[in-house]
């Protein structure tokens, strides 16, 4: 047999391996897809089906029906606009001061040498450890003290408590990964330190500040634990505001999955909007530049 005859067997050997490795890889893909996309699938399904179909004890994969009585019923049941506008001024008030004193601790952790950083660093990730759960009674009784119970000050300090130490953690690793020489070379050229910052690095920053505050935002609009001890009825969030539908006569899931789909249109949105400033700012966050 000739060399290039093996040679070629080789070659025929190889791309079928690579194939058959990738075709491997697109299932396992599809089957994450199919497994982490099944209860959104759900939800819209019960959403848009007929509430005595949700019920059913030998429920229908695909739907059987179409209507939009459970969001009319969902608009019913309780005020809707009322707590996703109190969600909404929650979240976007910690993402923008989660944002502000975010960057500039990632900013001094990253850059400057200071007595205690290590115990700093060590510290906000002992402090992403603690459940939120263990901190409620203690949360509580600070803000009892200071007057702020059942306030949306008060659950955003509150968020801000987990939600600071993830975002100073996520933007010191992007902050990390833009070499300072370009801040050097900015100074070299005139610039102050503020200036630097913000000619160079700020826009390097900003994809993973975009990823980064989406994140916090999806926190802080899920979270439903502390928002339901430290607020009332009266002063509910729309993540509570899905508790309506459980009644001493049982759950309407029709209607709550109707909810649930409107309370994920903001996520959705945001999403869109930023999407391409999102991945960009992930895969910025993995590269050593």
């Amino acid at each position: 047999m000739s060399a290039a005859t093996t040679g070629g067997s080789a070659v025929t050997t190889a791309g079928r391996r690579r194939g058959t490795s990738r075709l491997g890889w697109n299932l396992l893909g599809l089957l994450v897809f199919l497994v982490a996309g099944f209860p959104l699938y759900w939800m819209l399904n019960t959403a848009f089906k007929p509430a005595k179909d949700a019920i059913d004890p030998d429920p229908s994969l695909f739907p059987t029906g179409f209507t939009l009585d459970n969001f009319r019923r969902a608009l019913d049941i309780a005020d809707f606009w009322g707590p996703v506008g109190r969600s909404l001024i929650v979240s976007l008030a910690v993402v923008v001061i989660g944002m502000i004193v975010g960057v500039l601790a990632a900013l001094a952790i990253s850059r400057f040498a200071f007595r205690g950083r290590k115990v700093v660093i060590v510290g906000i990730l002992a402090v992403q450890m603690v459940p939120l759960v263990a901190m409620i009674i203690p949360v509580f009784l600070l803000l009892n003290d200071l007057e702020q119970y059942d306030k949306l000050t008060g659950l955003i300090i509150t968020y801000l408590t987990f939600i600071l130490p993830f975002t100073v953690w996520t933007l010191r690793g992007f902050i990390v990964n833009i070499p300072k020489e370009l801040e050097e070379a900015a100074m070299v050229d005139g610039c102050s330190r503020t200036s630097a910052f913000i000619r160079v690095v700020f826009p390097l920053l900003a994809p993973g500040m975009v990823a980064t505050s989406v994140y916090a935002f999806i926190q802080a609009w899920n979270e439903y634990l502390y928002a339901l001890m430290l607020l009332s009825q009266k002063h509910q969030t729309a993540t509570v505001w899905l508790g309506n539908f459980t009644t001493k006569h049982g759950t309407e899931y029709a209607p709550m999955m109707a909810g649930a789909t409107m309370m994920a249109v903001p996520i959705v949105v945001l999403f869109l909007l930023v999407q391409r400033k999102m991945a960009a700012g992930l895969t910025a966050g993995a590269v050593k530049g």
